[in-house]
């Protein structure tokens, strides 16, 4: 079965997965890898005619993050790992500390493991393993005005647009 068709047998809640579940972002390798909490993210198609676009999902990273440093010199993936009801502490906690110098997993009940080149969770309901496409910084003044001003207001930490083509998932 192809991505495409195990995607379109899956019914996902796109809004809720993202705005009220959260997921972790892993960027990096088997060797070098962070994750981040995030609340931000889109699926859908790109890049392709009727029925044939790239099965794409987009996530949101500020340049000061780790995550975001892997993300842009580590690995050619990125995964997505949704979890279920009971893991919100752990997730709020891994969004909370840096990995730069914090094995950010050591004091959750989340844990990695290694599948292939990549790095998953045990305890995750849904992973999506993506492929980087493309990145664009996100700037202020393509914004409408109350984003920028209300978002960003004292921060020219904007977030940056990464666009990764879903090759894989895991349920």
């Amino acid at each position: 079965m192809t991505i495409t068709e195990k995607l379109k047998d899956m019914e996902l809640d796109v809004f809720h997965m993202f705005d009220d579940q959260w997921a972790l972002l892993t960027a990096g390798t088997t060797d070098k890898f962070n994750m981040m909490t995030i609340s931000w993210g889109s699926l859908g198609t790109i890049w392709g005619g009727a029925t044939n676009g790239k099965q794409i999902a987009t996530v949101y990273v500020r340049p000061s993050r780790y995550t975001y440093e892997l993300l842009r010199n580590e690995g050619e993936y990125f995964t997505i790992s949704f979890f279920p009801k009971g893991l919100e502490k752990d997730l709020l906690y891994i969004g909370s500390r840096s990995g730069r110098d914090t094995d950010k997993l050591e004091d959750t009940k989340i844990h990695a493991k290694i599948l292939g080149e990549h790095v998953v969770y045990e305890e995750a309901q849904l992973t999506f393993i993506c492929r980087k496409l493309f990145a664009q910084p996100m700037l202020k003044e393509n914004m409408a005005p109350e984003i920028a001003e209300g978002v960003y207001a004292e921060d020219d930490d904007v977030h940056v647009m990464f666009i990764g083509e879903i090759v894989d998932l895991i349920s």
